[in-house]
């Protein structure tokens, strides 16, 4: 099954995938792959200048800026992979049809791409926080396993959202209302400690993207940042996030594997 999975042909098919996505994003725009930089660059100056600028939040955090900035491009990141990820097995219906290609390797190629925008503004974040002056942690090496967290709990939803959209549309809007919410959700915009409430703390912190965000910034910008360890008082309530990051995968893989010989049927 692994020889399989990596085999030469499978490799060179799905870097095939990869490029023909990441050209086709940006195809017609006229400037191109800048867009993935500056999306997320604009959203933050935004969004800074709202709530740092009007409200005055995050002034008791050192390195606000990167610490809005991670959140924007790790939430970034997630919104990219699932939402793109959603309409991929209906956009490349005609390929399907054509020719046999592991059903996987367009949602893997999907995120592969989003991988590579992540990648892109990672440069920027740490440009930003060079020139601002921001001592860099030794703890930063850790960043790159919250980075993976965050890979995996996107890609089983985007193995359910990608089957369920080729028999029910609605998913799209739906999940784009599901988006906002947990954007809100998450503390991207404002620190965990504007929640008084310790009970809500822990229930905003069982999801995946909030633990993860919050111990990226932990690790990155501050150890002020408050984490699931220090919300439930253990550092083994961390296992409540991961393990419904694993069990999404787990329910992705076999959901996406019982639709995925009724694919093109259903296109």
């Amino acid at each position: 099954m692994i020889n399989k999975l990596l085999s030469k042909k499978n490799k060179a098919l799905l870097l095939e995938l990869v490029r023909t996505d990441f050209k086709l994003r940006y195809q017609g725009s006229a400037i191109g792959y800048a867009w993935s930089l500056l999306r997320p660059l604009f959203m933050f100056v935004i969004l800074y200048a709202v709530f740092a600028g009007v409200f005055k939040l995050g002034s008791e955090i050192p390195n606000y800026p990167i610490y809005l900035f991670i959140g924007i491009v790790l939430w970034s990141f997630f919104t990219e992979m699932t939402s793109q990820s959603l309409g991929a097995i209906v956009g490349r219906g005609d390929l399907i049809r054509k020719i046999r290609i592991p059903r996987w390797m367009i949602i893997v190629s999907t995120s592969i791409s989003a991988l590579i925008n992540l990648s892109l503004n990672m440069i920027i974040v740490l440009i930003i926080a060079a020139i601002s002056g921001m001592n860099f942690l030794s703890s930063s090496i850790l960043f790159p396993l919250f980075i993976v967290e965050i890979y995996i709990f996107s890609l089983g939803l985007s193995l359910i959202l990608s089957a369920l959209f080729v028999k029910y549309r609605d998913i799209s809007f739906i999940w784009e209302v599901l988006l906002q919410a947990g954007f809100y959700a998450t503390p991207i915009l404002y620190p965990l400690t504007l929640i008084a409430n310790a009970t809500i703390q822990k229930i905003l912190l069982i999801n995946p993207m909030a633990q993860s965000i919050q111990g990226a910034r932990n690790v990155f910008v501050t150890h002020e940042t408050l984490t699931i360890g220090e919300v439930y008082s253990s550092s083994l309530a961390l296992l409540i996030p991961l393990a419904i990051t694993v069990i999404t995968l787990l329910i992705g893989i076999l959901y996406f594997r019982k639709e995925a010989p009724d694919f093109a049927e259903n296109l």
